[in-house]
């Protein structure tokens, strides 16, 4: 159940199931505990109290209208730039938890493409009446018609250590989207794609984001009482291997997302928090 507040808080409260958590570690092909009492991965929260809005208040381009964040004008583009996750405990499943998501700041700027307005969104979730996961989103939104973002120039890795590798297909873009709730024309309309510039499908940004999470898992790293802060480089398009290495101090204080041809899409941090 969802409540507004003058459309700048949204507070939704659901029990935590264990279907999300099944769905998505079948997506990702690998077996994860989720029974009740089971502890939902990090970053898998991003499969759970979601806004589902009605049909009405989509715009053109799948995303909502109305809501925290609105977009500021009408045909803005709308880019997930990256964001800031700390744990501070694992979200337990078969229990209720709340999310309380509000405008945490708003700047308008002038981009490479033109203008853009940065949006940054604040979630916090509670179960059992204490904080679990508390994080900060960084929407961007551009000018209608501007111009495709430039792909940065290909680095060699210079990272050693552990990777991770997924190949991401349409069925992986299909079931994601699905599982996030997420019907943004960019990840399953080609001829969309096209419109906002981009040379095939779009791989999620959050995809990327929780594979570097993956990674840390299994590995090992435990994310509670750490914030995981990470920033998206460059899009991926069309099917391919991704691959997650460690950041160029090791994994234990960060990891990149790379494309098949070793575009870098996304890098993160971790830290103390």
């Amino acid at each position: 159940m969802a409540t507004r507040e003058a459309t700048q808080t949204i507070e939704r409260t659901e029990v935590i199931a264990a279907e999300q958590t099944e769905s998505l570690a079948a997506a990702l092909d690998i077996d994860v505990p989720h029974a009740a009492g089971d502890m939902v991965p990090p970053l898998w929260h991003w499969t759970y109290l979601l806004e589902r809005g009605p049909e009405r208040e989509l715009g053109e381009d799948g995303h909502p209208e109305t809501g925290v964040p609105a977009p500021p004008g009408p045909g803005r583009r709308r880019m997930f730039g990256g964001g800031r996750v700390t744990t501070h405990g694992g979200l337990v499943i078969g229990a209720p938890a709340t999310k309380v998501t509000s405008i945490a700041r708003s700047v308008e700027k002038e981009g490479r493409t033109g203008p853009l307005t940065l949006t940054t969104v604040r979630q916090d979730i509670l179960q059992h009446g204490e904080l679990v996961i508390r994080e900060e989103q960084d929407i961007v939104y551009r000018a209608p018609g501007s111009s495709a973002l430039p792909r940065p120039a290909v680095k060699p890795p210079r990272n050693d250590g552990p990777k991770l590798e997924l190949v991401v297909d349409e069925r992986l873009l299909f079931r994601f989207s699905a599982l996030t709730y997420n019907s943004h024309r960019i990840h399953y309309d080609v001829d969309w794609c096209k419109q906002e510039g981009y040379d095939g499908l779009v791989i999620h940004g959050p995809l990327l984001a929780l594979m570097m999470g993956e990674h840390f898992r299994r590995q090992g790293i435990d994310l509670r009482g750490k914030t995981f802060a990470y920033r998206f480089v460059s899009p991926l398009t069309k099917p391919q291997k991704i691959t997650i290495a460690p950041s160029a101090k090791g994994l234990e204080h960060g990891a990149e997302a790379r494309g098949a041809d070793g575009t870098v899409a996304a890098v993160s941090t971790l830290t103390e928090a």
